[in-house]
């Protein structure tokens, strides 16, 4: 593990140990049972050579009893000169994604070590617990492993701390060395691509029909202020000067963010089941890319649950704000506080709605789970808060559960249009929705009409749609269009000519081509009609010699 490769995640975190606090006494407690075996033989050893006199069961007692204990105590010394640390990369992932967690051991003494067994701690929802074996390490030599944690949870995650187990050649000893430093690792939620489509609140947000105020910075305006130090010269309003008889420089105009509001429904009885595929989860994903899309697209968003909780944010009033900020922080504080939300405990959307009665407007992207008749209501009710209202309503009776089978549910219509009435786009949520596919259908023209379109037509099935050479718009068999008979009247045109008239007209379809397909088109194949001119009739030529005039004047 490099320092400069650990330096792009959390960076490497060296334990200090646990010192020598507990002694040498409490190192004794590390022997194994090679080793206390050894250390019973010999004190039994030796006390049979001082009862039977033989010197040399004194030796091979003395023996057995003293390597144990030399192995504790040169273990015991050894390991406060070994170092660990660890490296997080990168420190904040998406769920499922997967960070690599760096382990390096510097072995700081002049003697080398013996066997060694690193472990690293980590949640079970990361995978299992790492372990390794590293042989020996030289006096100032080091040693570095690598292994990756994914978790498909949303959530933060303690690693740490790190243990180091060392044993001695002989295997007398065993002693475990903690390290008290430790690392987070934050799973957010996952974050989809949006299509940049034009919602009704981004009029006023950017582009031409951005509002502007006053500031230090930005286009031109005819308003002048007095001339200040560091202002260019060439903004030196002369008429304003000559009429005021002092310095005037035009008045400088930035534009003015655009707010947004995500409401994120996080109460318990409005979702059912657990896990990844949730829709708690779905919703909790889709309320993080409403929020990182519209920072990306200068939006000053503030993230608001049910609870009426706003996010903190730099500006001091709960909202982030992708322009004066970097755009990339403020999205990874509203993706590391979307990693801890859980279901509240609450029953009502009230304090929701209390915390947009005082706020200003602009555009409300919400995500509602199961909603009922007062909910509902409620929900209308936080529309004429705002300009432009989205809403992401879960669909309870779509999602599979084990106590109740699938199929669609009229109470879901019902609470569509009553959103849709109050002035809501409102879309339903069914298992596998695209958010993306979603997001493009609120931001369509005429998208809350497109959205119940699609809704009645999903409806509807392939049962009530037209059958193939059905009447179509012509009401004629086949779908083929109505075709005038020859010499008829052209519907439209003046005086009832019939077709081909003296003064030209639209030529009658030739019968001799072969006809198109059922339904394709207007029902005909070939070139289009096109207009065209008949003959001027014959002129008897002039009788020889010139005309005559009698009869004239």
């Amino acid at each position: 593990m490099a320092s400069g490769e650990a330096g792009r995640g959390a960076g490497p975190r060296t334990g200090g140990g646990d010192g020598a606090g507990g002694g040498l006494w409490a190192s004794l407690g590390g022997l194994t049972t090679r080793g206390r075996s050894f250390l019973a033989a010999g004190i039994a050893a030796t006390g049979c050579s001082y009862v039977l006199g033989q010197s040399d069961l004194l030796r091979v007692g003395l023996l057995l009893t003293v390597l144990p204990l030399v192995c504790v105590v040169v273990l015991h010394g050894t390991r406060h000169r070994v170092t660990g640390s660890r490296g997080l990369s990168p420190s904040r992932v998406p769920a499922g994604s997967e960070a690599r967690v760096h382990l390096r051991v510097d072995n700081v003494s002049r003697l080398p070590t013996g066997l060694l067994m690193l472990q690293d701690r980590v949640p079970y929802v990361l995978g299992p617990r790492p372990r390794f074996v590293l042989d020996r390490v030289e006096p100032g030599g080091r040693r570095e492993v690598t292994y990756r944690v994914r978790s498909e949870l949303r959530g933060r995650y303690p690693l740490g701390p790190l243990q180091l187990r060392l044993t001695d050649p002989f295997g007398m000893c065993e002693l475990t060395r903690g390290f008290s430093a430790f690392d987070t690792l934050t799973v957010v939620p996952r974050v989809v691509p949006l299509p940049p489509v034009r919602l009704g609140g981004e009029a006023t947000g950017y582009g031409d029909g951005r509002q502007r105020s006053l500031a230090l910075a930005g286009a031109d305006d005819i308003i002048p202020r007095g001339y200040r130090h560091g202002d260019d010269l060439r903004r030196v309003h002369w008429r304003s000067t000559a009429r005021y008889g002092e310095l005037m420089v035009r008045r400088e105009e930035q534009p003015q963010r655009a707010h947004c509001t995500v409401l994120l429904d996080t109460r318990g009885i409005a979702y059912d089941g657990m896990g990844p595929d949730s829709p708690f989860e779905w919703a909790v994903s889709g309320a993080a890319s409403a929020a990182a899309h519209l920072l990306e697209r200068g939006f000053s968003v503030r993230l608001l649950t049910d609870a009426g909780s706003a996010v903190p944010g730099p500006d001091g009033m709960g909202g982030h704000s992708g322009s004066s900020h970097d755009p990339a922080e403020a999205v990874g504080l509203l993706l590391d506080t979307l990693a801890v939300v859980d279901h509240s405990d609450g029953e009502s959307l009230s304090p929701a709605h209390e915390a947009l009665r005082g706020g200003g407007g602009g555009l409300l992207v919400a995500f509602f789970g199961d909603l009922d008749e007062q909910q509902t209501a409620l929900a209308g009710q936080m529309r004429r808060r705002s300009g432009t209202a989205v809403a992401f309503v879960l669909d309870r009776s779509a999602w599979p559960q084990d106590d109740r089978p699938t199929g669609p549910g009229q109470g879901a219509e019902q609470r569509l249009r009553a959103l849709r009435e109050a002035g809501w786009t409102a879309l339903a949520v069914t298992p596998g929705a695209s958010l993306a596919e979603l997001w493009r259908m609120a931001g369509a023209p005429g998208g809350r009409e497109a959205a119940q379109e699609r809704t009645g037509h999903a409806a509807a099935g392939p049962a009530n749609r037209p059958p193939e050479g059905a009447a179509g718009a012509t009401g004629l068999p086949g779908g083929a269009a109505a075709r005038p008979a020859p010499g008829a009247a052209v519907a439209g045109s003046s005086g009832g000519w019939p077709q081909g008239g003296p003064y030209g007209g639209v030529t009658d379809v030739d019968d001799s081509r072969p006809a198109g397909p059922p339904g394709a088109g207007s029902g005909r194949s070939g070139p289009p009609l096109r207009p065209t001119v008949p003959p001027m009739p014959s002129v008897p030529p002039w009788p020889s010699g010139p005309p005559s005039t009698k009869g004239f004047g």
